[in-house]
């Protein structure tokens, strides 16, 4: 996978990670359904956790 592809990745997983955070937010106040709600927290961090994975990779570290 290349810089440009990783990019665009990227760029897709923070819009999901978006979306899931306005699902949970309306599940939350709408509904009881305290299981759909923690799937969908438990993708959130799965998320959280592969955008990290790939900044980590496209922005280097400089040590100063």
């Amino acid at each position: 996978m290349d810089e440009a592809e990783m990019t665009k990745r990227l760029e897709m997983l923070r819009i999901e990670h978006r979306d899931l955070d306005a699902a949970i937010d309306a599940l939350s106040a709408n509904t009881s359904d305290q299981l759909q709600v923690a799937r969908l927290k438990k993708r959130k961090l799965m998320l959280k956790d592969q955008i990290a994975l790939l900044e980590d990779y496209l922005i280097p570290d400089i040590i100063a």
